[in-house]
């Protein structure tokens, strides 16, 4: 485990100094929202439950989950997922 903080804080310094976007190099999602209607999330690795309540996606090392109300999954692509509805809440949970 502390093997894998020193490799995180490397790839971290190693984003600054070339100045590369650091969600491609450590591998973390990138997530935009518009208003509460809208979230975009890059870097994704699947859906793992849906339903219009909740949404579970699978991120590296854990999963985003979106909650709120008449949730729907517009888009989604090996690199993108859209989800429009009313947001209520964002949580990560890692392992």
């Amino acid at each position: 485990m502390e093997n894998d903080s020193i490799k995180e804080k490397f790839k971290n310094k190693f984003a600054d100094f070339f100045e590369l976007p650091k969600d491609v190099v450590l591998d973390v999602p990138r997530i935009a929202l518009v208003g509460n209607l809208e979230l975009n999330l890059e870097n994704h690795r699947g859906v793992i439950e849906y339903d219009q309540e909740k949404v579970r996606i699978r991120i590296h090392k854990g999963q985003v989950i979106i909650l709120g109300k008449e949730l729907i999954i517009e888009e989604l692509s090996k690199e993108e997922a859209r989800i429009t509805g009313y947001i209520k809440d964002i949580n990560f949970k890692y392992y």
